[in-house]
């Protein structure tokens, strides 16, 4: 028994690399993790390999220390932390498996300080600059038709962007069947595949998805995917931040727009029309409500605009 203990606790015992693999087909077939997250997890998971092919091979404090050093050398603290987040997800399905007798991760207390970063936000004109620019390239008569219609789908991405805060990975990965025309509202699959439905409510924006639809009808058809390019293939998130960046040049906006900032001014313009956080929460699909917290700390108009209207002090006349 005792030696049994012994050379489960060996790591030289374990063919890591065949583990990994194992590991990932989990990930993938059980859990269901999307293609993306599974890439990651793979690199971590390769990284980490790697690092241990140059010690003594055991899964020690000390190697594990070591390891983090070597990360926060390398890559930003949330970066870190999400790597350090795979490889102990990683030895815990390793005890789970009942290849290694204790998750090493359970002893090592590691800290991650990131630094506090307020979301970037797109002003609202800014924004109605950006649509309308979109809107006008449709009436450009130079244009053939097919770019004509490659503009209608542009219009569609970037109303979708900011009708429902959708992430540009979850935006892109949308299938045909997601968007709902009937009862006007559309499906995503978030982190962890999270399943959400959030109403497309305003009608230019549904009308401008239906008119994409009705454009690519047969592409969308071919690809299986919602948004889809001239060959048929799911549109990629780098299409989306040119198409972005081809707009707000046009538009002479000097400000970098990414995709993302569309998330996050949908979300500080919602709490500042007073909406509950929890429900902004839910549209986000954000696990936890400290992820949501963060718009909190953009949304000083609606602050400035209380504190100006409402304050007692205003009330106190001084004679």
């Amino acid at each position: 028994m005792f030696l049994e203990t012994k050379l489960r606790r060996n790591i030289h015992m374990i063919n890591l690399e065949t583990m990994s693999a194992l590991y990932l087909n989990y990930c993938r077939y059980q859990k269901n993790l999307n293609t993306k997250t599974l890439k990651a997890y793979g690199i971590d998971i390769s990284q980490f390999l790697l690092f241990m092919s140059d010690t003594d091979g055991q899964l020690t404090k000390v190697n594990l220390s070591n390891y983090a050093i070597v990360l926060h050398k390398t890559y930003k603290p949330k970066t870190v932390k999400r790597k350090i987040a795979s490889i102990k997800a990683f030895c815990g399905w390793l005890v789970y498996e009942d290849k290694i007798v204790d998750n090493p991760f359970t002893k090592l207390n590691l800290k991650f300080q990131e630094p506090f970063i307020l979301p970037r936000t797109i002003p609202l004109d800014v924004i109605e600059t950006l649509l309308q620019t979109a809107y006008q390239e449709i009436n450009d008569d130079s244009k053939t038709a097919y770019q004509k219609s490659t503009c209608l789908r542009n219009i569609a991405v970037l109303e979708l962007l900011f009708a429902t805060g959708i992430r540009v990975s979850e935006l892109c990965s949308l299938k045909s069947d997601d968007i709902n025309f009937i009862n006007g509202f559309v499906r995503i699959y978030g982190k962890g595949s999270k399943e959400r439905i959030i109403p497309i409510s305003n009608a230019d924006v549904l009308s401008s998805v239906k008119n994409y639809m009705t454009a690519f009808l047969k592409n969308i058809d071919c690809s299986g995917y919602f948004f889809v390019n001239r060959k048929n293939c799911r549109l990629s998130e780098q299409s989306v931040r040119f198409m972005i960046a081809h707009y707000a040049k046009k538009a002479n906006i000097t400000t970098h727009i990414t995709p993302h900032m569309f998330r996050h001014s949908f979300a500080t313009l919602l709490l500042e029309e007073d909406v509950d956080i929890r429900y902004i929460q839910q549209i986000l699909g954000h696990s936890s409500i400290t992820t949501t917290q963060i718009y909190t700390h953009v949304s000083t108009k609606k602050q400035n605009d209380i504190l100006s209207l409402k304050h007692p002090r205003n009330r106190v006349s001084i004679k």
